[in-house]
């Protein structure tokens, strides 16, 4: 195989990788796509952690897999089947106070009205504007940036996106000028009056950010996650039958079917280039793949840092590319259970509505900001903020009967400790775990006594099984500076990196991170119309 000249071949086999896959397979080119690990899937697979017990290992809930795909590749055909939670989000606040949020504008409102019946009257207007500005954005996301140098084409991008942002009333256009500019605090100070109305609507502005709700630029992450659907329901957050690698399996599936051949353990240790353009890769093993063009499914930094030879490019380009800010602050765990959480505001072991939802420890504004600011001072939030979602009461494939499983999403973590400390040292990942299971088991007593076994996934265990440069789930930080246009950097927004036939298809690239398929989607795009051009 290693002298078979493929079209394509793709570094990594996570979900954008399997994506781009499967429409350059469907436009006619022979294609390879290349992953490191036993199984494909990246960051978005499913595996048994204990005996009986199956969960996603680190992306964990579904709503922003891009319809389009799904119904370009037709994932329910390959097995795809997305359920609903019953409600979407959970905020344990005390004792006795929690906030249940359901779907459906008056049931949000009766809930929020028990906190603030200002803010319950506030929420349509807030509702509103949020989807008046997400659906300005939503077919941006599936348009490739307009991009400095590439001449005419990036002009009439350009004429066209500002023609779209003129034509929107006074009021949107600065709804759309505060979520671009504003932190997520200040955004909805200017909405709402309770600190846990506000820090419950926040939560969203920090998912993935290693930021505070008070940062610059956190308006927009809040943003980026409005604009996902589930099952054509927008604002709908779902769970993927069989874990998230049940949506990877799913697309590995699709690209086959279209003629792309995937390949496991072929880690690639280097992009082969001759005369200025990438030509291929070389592999740990010591095989060579020739290629016409070669597409990159993992973070741009991790790219010019250890994949492209150094002194191919520009030295002051590759700082740059090196200095691309990362870093989630996030920290995963999986564990069986042998009970539900009973919790002290919503009692009970047996399944209720709240157990199916996004469950939030982070009851108030305050909260996440101090948790931030911990993480910064010390190395980790002395009170985290969890996301725990329990899949098993929506799909009993997950544990043994009358058992479950649960993900915990957790903020905020260093990427790295303050010296002498290391993520390297086992024990300061079971610190930490130990620390997020005493804080949900404040607020639902039985939790510590009811886990069974864990898994833990530091930032650095991230960076090495699936390539997040410092634990980064987005494969860059999606601050101001690292947006449409100046994803992944200025010049280099259309997908294409500054050698060539080398390209960039994974969550470093424009729309950003999250289980989309987006990034996946356009750049097979552009390297089409490339290849195409070079017939």
């Amino acid at each position: 195989m290693s002298n078979t000249p493929w079209d394509v071949a793709i570094i990594g086999g996570g979900h954008n990788g399997l994506v781009a896959a499967a429409y350059l397979a469907r436009a006619g080119a022979r294609v390879v796509v290349l992953e490191k690990n036993d199984v494909a899937g990246g960051a978005a697979l499913t595996e048994e952690f204990a005996p009986g017990y199956r969960n996603s290992v680190a992306a964990y809930t579904v709503s922003l897999l891009n319809p389009k795909i799904i119904r370009d590749l037709d994932l329910s055909r390959h097995g795809l089947r997305i359920v609903e939670r019953p409600v979407a989000n959970f905020w344990p606040v005390d004792a006795t106070r929690g906030l249940l949020m359901p779907y459906g504008l008056a049931r949000r409102q009766q809930a929020i009205a028990a906190f603030s019946p200002r803010d319950a009257e506030r929420l349509p207007a807030y509702d509103a504007a949020l989807e008046g500005a997400a659906a300005v954005l939503r077919d941006l996301v599936l348009e490739t940036p307009p991009n400095r140098g590439d001449g005419i084409g990036s002009l009439i991008r350009t004429g066209l996106l500002g023609r779209r942002l003129l034509q929107l009333d006074l009021p949107r256009q600065r709804v759309v000028a505060d979520l671009f500019t504003k932190s997520a605090a200040d955004f909805l100070d200017g909405w709402f009056e309770s600190d846990v109305v506000k820090g419950a609507l926040a939560f969203d502005g920090i998912v993935g950010a290693y930021a505070a709700p008070s940062t610059p630029g956190t308006a927009y992450v809040l943003l980026h996650h409005c604009f996902g659907e589930v099952n054509g329901k927008s604002g709908v957050w779902g769970h993927a039958v069989g874990g998230m690698g049940a949506i990877t399996q799913a697309m590995q599936k699709a690209a086959e079917a279209a003629g792309a051949v995937v390949r496991t353990r072929a880690a690639v240790r280097e992009v082969t280039i001759s005369g200025g353009r990438a030509t291929g890769v070389l592999l740990a093993s010591g095989e060579t793949i020739h290629a016409r063009a070669v597409a990159a499914n993992v973070g741009p930094k991790l790219l010019m840092r250890d994949l492209v030879p150094d002194g191919v490019i520009d030295p002051d380009m590759r700082r740059r590319f090196l200095g691309i800010k990362t870093g989630s602050g996030t920290f995963r765990m999986n564990v069986a259970l042998s009970e539900l959480p009973d919790f002290l505001c919503r009692p009970g072991t047996d399944a209720q509505d709240h157990h199916g939802a996004g469950i939030v420890i982070g009851p108030t504004l305050d909260y996440l900001e101090r948790a931030y600011l911990d993480a910064r001072l010390e190395g980790w939030s002395r009170r985290p903020v969890v996301e725990m979602l329990i899949p098993s009461t929506l799909d009993a494939s997950l544990a043994p009967a009358g058992r479950h499983v649960a993900s915990l999403f957790v903020q905020h973590v260093a990427p790295r400790l303050p010296e002498p400390r290391s993520w390297a040292d086992p024990a300061e990942r079971e610190r930490f775990a130990d620390l997020v299971i005493d804080t949900v088991t404040e607020h639902a007593p039985n939790f510590r006594a009811a886990v069974i076994a864990r898994q833990l996934l530091s930032p650095l265990d991230l960076e090495t099984r699936f390539g997040l440069v410092d634990g980064d789930i987005f494969h860059g930080q999606l601050g101001l500076d690292q947006l449409f246009s100046l994803r992944p950097m200025m010049g280099f927004a259309s997908y294409r990196m500054p050698i060539a036939g080398l390209y960039l298809c994974g969550s470093g690239a424009h729309p950003g991170g999250g289980v989309t398929g987006v990034p996946g989607h356009n750049a097979a795009r552009e390297i089409a119309r490339d290849l195409k051009r070079r017939r």
